[in-house]
């Protein structure tokens, strides 16, 4: 696809689903318990549209940074309720969840929303932050007493990031209903790999496609420890005597962070409007984590991929079927009906019976022939 047939479009993975952004809209489409499909529009305009100062270069990728997480979160909260909902298995609920959800009721899904946000937030801050600048002097203190290698602190600290966050990324792909997730995700980037070689989304089209996408947040992410690596490094080299602090350090980390996902926001939208070797090459670190964080999809989960996308081009969800439930019902009344109908046609049939049957008696009894036997019917019958 050329720049001038660019469009756009984005997603994320959540539990039994998928969200798509498109040009006309945004959808959420999951897998329900019962096999069907579920899909909605979802209100989200970005405050980029409303204010053209946050749409900049490298404001706008802070901008865009912050509102995935906090909009993608709420969806994952939202799918992960919707596809685990089964009212029917309330004998399996822990006294814990059956008082909790007496006491707290649905706000306190609110309430564990935003504590895990902030339980993420310090999880990262820890992973990525404090824990290697913490390892760092303990190498330098006990190992490197004697070499200075402090304009080399932003590198090696840069290294051990990575080797976190690998680590962190491949153990979590383990788990089984992470695993699951990544599968959605690998369904998410084939949709839009389908869509964007303008080849028709269907089942077979989208399974053929690749999973490693250029502008997958994992890229995003990886593409911005690289770039803290770099001017991290910079920094160090000018100012050594500011890297000598560990808080300090910290702080210096923290503060460059806005700029440092500004430049990794751009060079992620470039690498998705210009797919060349350059590119691809910068993009490679991304791409080969990916094989971690995606996995090969099946047939229904490319189908829930393929309905998100669709919505999200046509800004329309499709025309929900009525529930089995209700077909029953339906079916019952006029089996209900049918049966009425009969037994009402059965009663007059047998009344109309009964006294033809009490006048050929009486005629019998008279002497004479009903009308209705012939010669032929009494040589029929054997008379």
């Amino acid at each position: 696809m050329s720049k001038q047939d660019y469009v756009a479009v984005g997603g994320q993975a959540l539990m039994e689903g998928i969200m798509m952004r498109g040009p006309k809209g945004t959808a959420m489409s999951c897998r329900m318990p019962d096999g069907t499909i579920d899909t909605e529009m979802k209100d989200f305009v970005s405050v980029r549209k409303k204010y053209k100062a946050l749409d900049i270069p490298l404001i706008r990728g802070v901008v865009s940074f912050v509102e995935s997480m906090i909009f993608g979160y709420k969806l994952l909260m939202e799918s992960a309720e919707k596809t685990t909902l089964d009212m029917e298995a309330t004998e399996s609920d822990s006294k814990l969840d059956k008082w909790v959800e007496e006491h707290f009721g649905p706000k306190m899904m609110t309430v564990i929303g935003v504590v895990g946000s902030v339980l993420g937030i310090l999880l990262a801050f820890v992973l990525f932050m404090w824990l290697p600048s913490f390892v760092f002097d303990l190498v330098d203190k006990h190992i490197l007493a004697d070499t200075d290698v402090t304009r080399a602190r932003a590198l090696i600290e840069g290294i051990i990031r990575i080797i976190i966050f690998v680590a962190y990324m491949y153990l979590t792909s383990k788990m089984k209903e992470i695993h699951r997730v990544y599968m959605y995700h690998g369904a998410e980037h084939k949709a839009i790999f389908c869509f964007e070689h303008g080849n028709e989304l269907t089942v077979e089209n989208v399974l053929k496609e690749r999973r490693f996408h250029p502008r997958c947040g994992t890229s995003f992410i990886f593409v911005t420890i690289i770039l803290s690596i770099l001017i991290s490094s910079i920094v160090a080299i000018i100012f050594p005597q500011l890297a000598g602090v560990r808080w300090v350090w910290i702080c210096i980390k923290v503060s460059l962070l806005p700029i440092i996902m500004g430049v990794g926001f751009e060079f992620i939208q470039l690498a998705g409007k210009y797919p060349n070797k350059f590119t691809r090459f910068l993009s490679a670190p991304g791409l080969a984590m990916q094989r971690i964080t995606t996995a090969e999809p099946d047939g229904r989960i490319a189908e829930v991929a393929i309905e998100a996308l669709k919505a999200a081009l046509s800004g329309e969800a499709p025309v929900k079927e009525e529930p089995a439930e209700e077909n029953a019902e339906e079916t019952s009344e006029s089996d209900e009906n049918a049966e009425e109908v009969i037994t009402e046609a059965a009663e007059e049939t047998a009344e109309e019976t009964a006294e033809e049957v009490t006048e050929e008696i009486a005629d019998a009894a008279e002497g004479t022939v009903p009308e209705e036997i012939t010669a032929e019917d009494d040589e029929t019958t054997g008379a």
